[in-house]
Protein backbone atom coordinates (compact mmCIF):
# COMPACT_ATOMS: atom_id res chain seq x y z
CA UNK A 1 0.00 0.00 0.00
CA UNK A 2 1.59 2.91 -1.43
CA UNK A 3 0.91 6.16 1.21
CA UNK A 4 0.09 9.58 0.33
CA UNK A 5 2.56 12.79 0.80
CA UNK A 6 0.50 15.26 2.47
CA UNK A 7 3.03 17.29 3.67
CA UNK A 8 5.45 19.79 2.21
CA UNK A 9 7.85 18.36 -0.49
CA UNK A 10 11.46 19.38 0.31
CA UNK A 11 11.96 22.45 -2.28
CA UNK A 12 8.81 23.63 -0.78
CA UNK A 13 9.96 23.41 2.92
CA UNK A 14 12.74 24.73 1.97
CA UNK A 15 10.96 27.55 0.84
CA UNK A 16 9.10 28.72 4.02
CA UNK A 17 12.48 28.20 5.83
CA UNK A 18 13.99 30.30 3.44
CA UNK A 19 10.90 33.21 3.64
CA UNK A 20 11.81 32.92 7.00
CA UNK A 21 15.07 33.95 6.76
CA UNK A 22 14.50 36.96 4.35
CA UNK A 23 11.84 38.03 7.17
CA UNK A 24 13.93 38.15 9.50
CA UNK A 25 17.35 39.45 7.23
CA UNK A 26 14.74 42.31 6.26
CA UNK A 27 13.89 43.57 9.89
CA UNK A 28 17.43 43.49 10.52
CA UNK A 29 18.25 45.67 7.85
CA UNK A 30 15.62 47.75 7.14
CA UNK A 31 13.53 47.29 4.15
CA UNK A 32 15.40 49.70 2.45
CA UNK A 33 15.78 49.63 -1.55
CA UNK A 34 19.27 49.24 -1.24
CA UNK A 35 19.01 45.98 1.09
CA UNK A 36 16.66 44.87 -1.07
CA UNK A 37 18.48 45.61 -4.55
CA UNK A 38 21.51 43.51 -2.37
CA UNK A 39 19.38 40.60 -1.58
CA UNK A 40 17.78 40.68 -5.19
CA UNK A 41 21.57 40.56 -6.62
CA UNK A 42 22.33 38.07 -4.64
CA UNK A 43 19.42 35.75 -4.91
CA UNK A 44 20.12 36.11 -9.24
CA UNK A 45 23.64 35.43 -8.77
CA UNK A 46 22.94 32.30 -7.10
CA UNK A 47 20.93 31.04 -9.94
CA UNK A 48 22.13 28.18 -12.73
CA UNK A 49 23.28 29.76 -15.63
CA UNK A 50 19.88 29.77 -17.79
CA UNK A 51 17.77 31.07 -14.63
CA UNK A 52 19.87 33.73 -14.77
CA UNK A 53 20.07 35.22 -17.22
CA UNK A 54 16.16 35.00 -17.15
CA UNK A 55 16.20 36.58 -13.82
CA UNK A 56 19.02 39.65 -15.14
CA UNK A 57 16.46 40.19 -18.20
CA UNK A 58 13.45 40.33 -15.48
CA UNK A 59 14.91 42.64 -13.12
CA UNK A 60 16.34 44.94 -16.02
CA UNK A 61 12.84 45.16 -17.05
CA UNK A 62 11.39 46.02 -14.18
CA UNK A 63 14.24 48.60 -13.31
CA UNK A 64 13.28 50.36 -16.69
CA UNK A 65 9.72 50.34 -17.08
CA UNK A 66 8.08 50.45 -12.96
CA UNK A 67 11.66 51.84 -11.11
CA UNK A 68 9.31 53.02 -8.37
CA UNK A 69 8.64 49.00 -7.58
CA UNK A 70 11.37 48.29 -4.78
CA UNK A 71 13.27 45.08 -4.73
CA UNK A 72 13.03 42.22 -2.36
CA UNK A 73 12.88 38.37 -2.34
CA UNK A 74 10.13 36.74 -1.38
CA UNK A 75 10.08 33.03 -0.96
CA UNK A 76 14.24 33.23 -2.53
CA UNK A 77 12.32 34.90 -5.54
CA UNK A 78 13.28 38.20 -7.07
CA UNK A 79 10.25 39.79 -6.83
CA UNK A 80 9.44 43.65 -6.85
CA UNK A 81 6.78 45.63 -4.37
CA UNK A 82 4.36 48.70 -3.90
CA UNK A 83 5.34 51.38 -1.57
CA UNK A 84 2.55 49.70 0.88
CA UNK A 85 5.52 46.43 0.62
CA UNK A 86 2.92 44.01 -0.87
CA UNK A 87 4.99 42.25 -3.90
CA UNK A 88 3.11 43.16 -7.25
CA UNK A 89 6.17 40.95 -9.94
CA UNK A 90 8.36 37.93 -9.04
CA UNK A 91 10.55 35.58 -11.29
CA UNK A 92 10.32 32.14 -10.14
CA UNK A 93 13.25 30.24 -11.41
CA UNK A 94 12.85 26.83 -13.59
CA UNK A 95 15.09 25.21 -10.78
CA UNK A 96 13.69 26.08 -7.77
CA UNK A 97 11.05 23.47 -7.86
CA UNK A 98 12.65 21.14 -11.15
CA UNK A 99 9.98 22.90 -13.47
CA UNK A 100 10.79 22.55 -17.03
CA UNK A 101 10.10 26.47 -17.34
CA UNK A 102 10.81 29.87 -15.25
CA UNK A 103 7.60 32.07 -14.08
CA UNK A 104 7.17 36.02 -14.46
CA UNK A 105 4.44 36.00 -12.28
CA UNK A 106 2.01 38.65 -10.60
CA UNK A 107 0.36 38.63 -7.63
CA UNK A 108 -3.46 40.37 -6.34
CA UNK A 109 -1.58 43.80 -6.19
CA UNK A 110 -1.00 43.33 -9.99
CA UNK A 111 -3.28 46.15 -12.16
CA UNK A 112 -3.45 43.56 -14.56
CA UNK A 113 -7.75 42.84 -13.83
CA UNK A 114 -9.23 42.39 -17.79
CA UNK A 115 -13.09 41.64 -17.25
CA UNK A 116 -13.27 37.95 -15.78
CA UNK A 117 -10.31 36.99 -16.98
CA UNK A 118 -6.53 37.77 -16.84
CA UNK A 119 -2.85 36.70 -16.46
CA UNK A 120 -1.79 35.91 -13.53
CA UNK A 121 1.73 34.33 -14.65
CA UNK A 122 3.84 33.44 -17.75
CA UNK A 123 5.50 30.19 -18.96
CA UNK A 124 9.18 31.74 -20.04
CA UNK A 125 11.57 29.36 -21.73
CA UNK A 126 13.86 32.81 -23.43
CA UNK A 127 14.42 36.49 -23.75
CA UNK A 128 13.91 37.83 -27.54
CA UNK A 129 12.22 41.36 -28.61
CA UNK A 130 9.00 39.97 -28.12
CA UNK A 131 8.98 38.25 -24.81
CA UNK A 132 10.78 41.39 -23.60
CA UNK A 133 7.88 43.55 -25.11
CA UNK A 134 5.44 41.48 -23.70
CA UNK A 135 6.87 41.51 -20.26
CA UNK A 136 7.65 44.99 -20.39
CA UNK A 137 3.92 45.99 -21.15
CA UNK A 138 2.59 43.44 -18.57
CA UNK A 139 4.73 44.55 -15.65
CA UNK A 140 4.04 48.31 -16.75
CA UNK A 141 0.30 48.16 -16.46
CA UNK A 142 0.75 45.29 -13.37
CA UNK A 143 2.39 48.34 -11.10
CA UNK A 144 0.01 51.28 -11.94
Amino acid sequence: MASKNLGLSKEERDAVKQRAAELRSQEKAGKSRAAGEQAVREAIAALPHEDRVLAEGIDRTVSDVAPHLIPKTWYGFPSYANAEGKVVVFFKAASKFTSRYATLGFEESARLDDGDLWVTSFAVLELTPETEKTMSEHIRRAAR
